[in-house]
């Protein structure tokens, strides 16, 4: 079985899944120059839980968790199927860490489905999601990470799903291209570590605008499971996409193990819900 990729998806505003920009092209290249993985392992900034779980229904639902965006968002369903006997072998590559099994709580969350929904549009490839637990400290997510690299020898791709960059407090509507220059310095960092030593980017909570890019840990930690991976594995991070949306949000993404060609698309990142304000939606 071919040796899997990993990434971090910089997946902003769950409008992106509707859409076409450059950033979603930029997933569907990813997916589409992938081998096709056994599974899908994603740990969404979305299921922030004081635990660690494993999903493990044969069907996961799709979940809509968030509020104030158009109908059109609600309707959308993610189909995949789930892979109830790979919680088994996540437990046993992370021992002695415990892994509980979902069975019914959760399923597939926006951070998830949003890109997905470009990655593998046919919804066919299984889709299995690992609680972030909000208990641990960076370090715990950055060796869990690690602990998972070997599923990737048995075609499991693991997909960090959030933002290296969320403040949602600091939306500016009049820059839905552009960063502030904390949001910027803090991006730019994250990505020199990324290239140059993931295993240090646990790190970044002493960067000097940390406060700023990272006001809640939720969309960061994410990073850190790929890095995690990065660094266990010494394989080759890269660039997927990158840019800003808003001023207080990065698009970065990172592949890990894998060079996709350029997907060549054009436009912003989607539109924020203009009700209710940024602060009051999930994204």
């Amino acid at each position: 079985m071919a040796l899997m990729p990993a990434a971090f998806i910089g997946h902003g505003n769950p409008m992106n899944a509707l859409e076409s920009n450059r950033y979603t092209e930029a997933w569907r290249a990813f997916g589409a120059s992938v081998p096709r993985p056994r599974a899908v392992l994603v740990v969404s900034a979305h299921w922030y839980v004081h635990a660690t779980a494993v999903t493990a229904m044969p069907r996961p639902r799709t979940i809509h968790d968030f509020f104030g965006f158009p109908r059109e968002l609600f309707q959308v369903d993610y189909p995949a199927p789930g892979l109830p006997g790979l919680v088994e072998e996540i437990a046993d590559v992370v021992r002695p860490t415990w892994v509980g099994a979902d069975l019914d709580s959760w399923g597939i969350d926006h951070g998830a489905w949003s890109v997905l929904r470009h990655a593998f549009p046919d919804a066919d490839v299984p889709v299995v999601q690992l609680s972030i637990n909000a208990l641990k400290p960076a370090d715990y997510h950055l060796q869990l990470g690690a602990a998972l690299a070997p599923l990737r020898e048995d075609g499991v791709l693991v997909l960090g799903s959030g933002n290296v960059v969320h403040n949602l407090g600091g939306v500016s509507r009049a820059m839905p291209d552009a960063g502030f220059d904390w949001a910027q310095r803090f991006d730019e960092a994250a990505r020199e570590l990324m290239l140059t030593d993931p295993a240090a980017v646990g790190r970044l909570d002493g960067h000097r605008d940390h406060s700023l890019a990272v006001p809640t840990p939720d969309h960061f930690l994410p990073l850190l499971y790929v890095a995690g991976v990065a660094g266990a594995t010494g394989a080759k991070a890269e660039v997927l996409v990158d840019g800003y949306a808003y001023g207080s949000l990065s698009m970065t993404s990172f592949t890990v193990g894998a060079t996709v060609p350029d997907a060549g698309g054009t436009g912003v990142a989607a539109r924020l819900p203009e009700d209710p304000p940024p602060d009051g939606a999930n994204i």
